[in-house]
């Protein structure tokens, strides 16, 4: 079922995006960098979470151990914080959010590590554009599906692969709630989005294969062909007219 969020919810969820707004724009390109492990990342971000009394949105969820994913290089999503510690060129996408009042955010970005190649420059940039090609179609009347198809035809118009096997979700009292976004799809498919929606919209965009597979950990999912993968998010409100984005710094 699509929760429809009245003006009293939608504010408590743009409190909720603000600080992970700030964290993935504002902070961690500060914090990221070679010799940093993805550890250290993740008591930062739950100690900054912590200090606008919020709550680490993920720490706990279905089990995961951490208050972020962190997918470094072939890694696509879910990545659990280690002493594994960030090399110059690697890639790092960060996922993240917080529960306020009862209301969650989640967003997601992926950034260089010191100087990065130009191959792996490109593989960021045209994921984040892709999620706005994406939300170009996320005007209410149009369809989830027209979000998915936009997005997909972006990404493998510049040579890159769409996962399929994890999708953006609708959100708001709960992590994860319906409708499932997927990145890829036919356009005019899906239901139709009306003005209080609130998705996440997510792209995650393979530098080869889209197939994946999860590891031992049974979080951690990769690429079968090692190549880089990269990943950017925003919960956004479905307006009247251009969509919201609640998760990004103005």
């Amino acid at each position: 079922m699509i929760v429809i969020k009245n003006e009293h919810e939608l504010e408590i969820m743009r409190e909720a995006a603000k600080v992970t707004a700030y964290i993935l724009d504002e902070m961690l390109p500060e914090v990221i960098k070679p010799g940093m492990t993805t550890a250290a990342i993740d008591r930062i971000v739950e100690a900054e979470i912590r200090k606008n009394h919020q709550v680490p949105a993920f720490k706990g969820y279905g089990g995961f151990p951490a208050s972020i994913c962190a997918s470094v290089n072939e890694t696509i999503v879910h990545g659990i914080p280690s002493h594994l510690k960030l090399q110059e060129g690697d890639i790092i996408s960060v996922d993240t959010g917080t529960i306020y009042k009862g209301y969650y955010s989640d967003a997601a970005r992926t950034y260089p590590v010191g100087q990065i190649s130009e191959e792996a420059e490109k593989l960021i940039r045209v994921t984040r554009e892709s999620f706005f090609k994406g939300i170009e179609n996320a005007r209410a009347g149009n369809r989830i599906g027209d979000i998915s198809h936009a997005v997909q035809v972006y990404a493998e118009s510049h040579g890159y692969s769409v996962v399929k096997e994890f999708v953006g979700h609708g959100i708001g009292t709960n992590m994860h709630e319906d409708p499932p976004v997927p990145n890829y799809g036919k356009a005019g498919r899906g239901p139709r989005l009306q003005p209080g929606m609130t998705i996440a919209v997510e792209p995650m965009v393979n530098m080869g294969t889209d197939k994946c597979v999860v590891l031992e950990d049974e979080w951690t999912t990769v690429t079968v062909d090692g190549q880089m993968s990269a990943h950017y998010e925003n919960t956004i409100i479905i307006t009247d007219g251009e969509p919201e984005i609640l998760t990004m710094l103005k």
